[in-house]
């Protein structure tokens, strides 16, 4: 085989990712309040994009009015003859918008100061200031505080502390332990042994049979052996599961809940609502921008200005032009898109938005494009981190397509459907006598669904649901 260095000409077809498809598909997978601060830094860099406000159509109103009541003044009866419509004027304001059609009533709403809210080690802290005045203490304590994770527990060895202060081991257990007494109770503990012990002691309970199941028999306890656990303390076991059950409400990580940001609201992106027999969907984008070219630079751009400023100046209003207009285009787009995705959903599950969950069909990113004559990426763009509100409910937009199970009159149905009717089974099963999965997977058979044990096992873990050694209760 003779290998050569050699230049060749070649011509081929390929996909180039422009910089506008680029921001098209970026717009086109954000969901509504991403958009909304990515518009209003446009409107912030590009000048020709201006955002229709409410006083521009009140201002508007006026002018109409006002000239109504000239022309009456005047003696001229609007009633008598025929309005003149402007058409220019109408496809002017209707059109250059690009989106946000019709008129919409808006609401005004006051913004809400957020209240201050205190950090976690801020509280500790505080609670160890009433504590003590020693400052030793104090510079002890800060450092401890410091160490904790946010689920409240230490992370560093005492050891550690105690060289780094060059006192003793006994020393900085001292003041663990006053850190131990502080709120939320369980803060401080070493381990989750110790953390359920410090909320037992707090509630009086040290020297409980609860307390000494966790002291003693702490890994049976976390297997759930009752039995086990019974015959060791020579109980019976209906007394050990009381107990345990006081033990299980008890917070493994108390530090969460104060650790926790504030909760992330959702913002559906989509609405659905039943109007009569028929299910309308539009796009909840009432607080996005809505947008269009203004009009203070067509004067520029209709200057005849042959000196290199003016130009300039030309060059630059046309490059933002471009922008603004693909940006107002990109967004109609965008919203199309959305609905047409949404209208294709709600066919295709008609009848989970008339039964429920348990009617809920296979369905998948490609049938949906196939559908719509779009791609499967561009379904998927549109589906990702999107929410719709619907009369059941609102829910993420993934939530609708799921892989199917086939049954025995040959027709298939959405694994979410089978972990509903896993999870009403095991709802209604007997406390005394928990189904296993191989005996789930018999009553599904029967009922029509085939499905093997260890897909049973599946969705029942992804349900977050004990196996039925754990269920069992005396």
């Amino acid at each position: 085989m003779e290998m050569k260095i050699g230049l060749h000409l070649r011509q081929k077809q390929q996909l180039v990712m422009t910089p506008k498809l680029q921001q098209a598909l970026k717009l086109l997978q954000m969901p509504a309040i991403e958009l909304q601060q990515m518009l209003k830094q446009e409107i912030m860099e590009n000048p020709l994009l201006e955002e229709v406000e409410d006083f521009l159509e009140v201002q508007e109103e006026e002018d109409r009015q006002q000239e109504a009541e000239t022309a009456k003044a005047d003696g001229k009866d609007g009633d008598d003859k025929e309005e003149t419509i402007d058409w220019g004027e109408y496809f002017q304001d209707g059109f250059e918008i690009g989106y946000g059609l019709g008129e919409e009533m808006q609401e005004e709403f006051f913004e809400r100061v957020p209240i201050a809210k205190r950090s976690f080690n801020d509280q500790l802290v505080g609670q160890l200031r009433i504590a003590t005045d020693d400052q030793r203490t104090l510079d002890i304590g800060d450092y401890i505080i410091g160490s904790l994770d946010e689920s409240g527990y230490l992370t560093c060895e005492l050891e550690e502390v105690a060289a780094t202060f060059d006192i003793s081991v006994d020393e900085v257990q001292r003041v663990l332990s006053i850190i131990q007494t502080f709120d939320p109770s369980g803060v401080g503990a070493r381990n989750l042994q110790e953390c359920l012990l410090i909320q037992l002691g707090t509630r009086g309970l040290q020297d409980s049979l609860a307390a000494k199941i966790i002291k003693d028999h702490f890994n049976d306890f976390k297997q759930k052996k009752y039995l086990e656990i019974g015959k060791k303390l020579k109980i019976p076991v209906q007394e050990i599961q009381n107990q345990c059950k006081t033990i299980s409400s008890l917070d493994p990580k108390p530090g969460l809940e104060i650790m926790a940001g504030d909760p992330q609201y959702v913002i559906p992106d989509l609405v659905v609502e039943k109007v009569d027999d028929k299910y309308v969907i539009y796009l909840n984008d009432k607080n996005i921008p809505r947008l269009r070219i203004s009009h203070a630079y067509q004067e520029e751009l209709l200057k005849d200005n042959k000196d290199d400023g003016g130009k300039a100046t030309r060059e630059f209003i046309q490059s933002r032009l471009k922008s603004a207009r693909w940006l107002i285009q990109t967004i109609e787009q965008r919203r199309r898109t959305m609905v047409k995705v949404m209208e294709c959903i709600v066919e295709k599950q008609h009848e989970f938005f008339e039964k429920g969950t348990a009617f809920l069909r296979p369905l998948t990113l490609q049938q949906v494009a196939s559908e719509i004559n779009m791609h499967e990426s561009t379904v998927s763009r549109v589906t990702t981190n999107k929410y719709v509100q619907t009369p059941r409910g609102v829910f993420e937009l993934k939530f609708f397509f799921s892989s199917s199970l086939g049954t025995q009159d040959g027709s298939e149905i959405s694994a979410k459907s089978a972990k509903d009717r896993i999870r009403r089974i095991i709802e209604a099963e007997n406390a005394h006598n928990p189904l296993s999965d191989q005996r789930i997977a018999d009553m599904l058979k029967s009922g029509g669904l085939n499905i093997a044990r260890r897909t049973v096992a599946k969705y029942r873990e992804q349900l977050n649901i004990l196996p039925a050694r754990m269920r069992k209760e005396y």
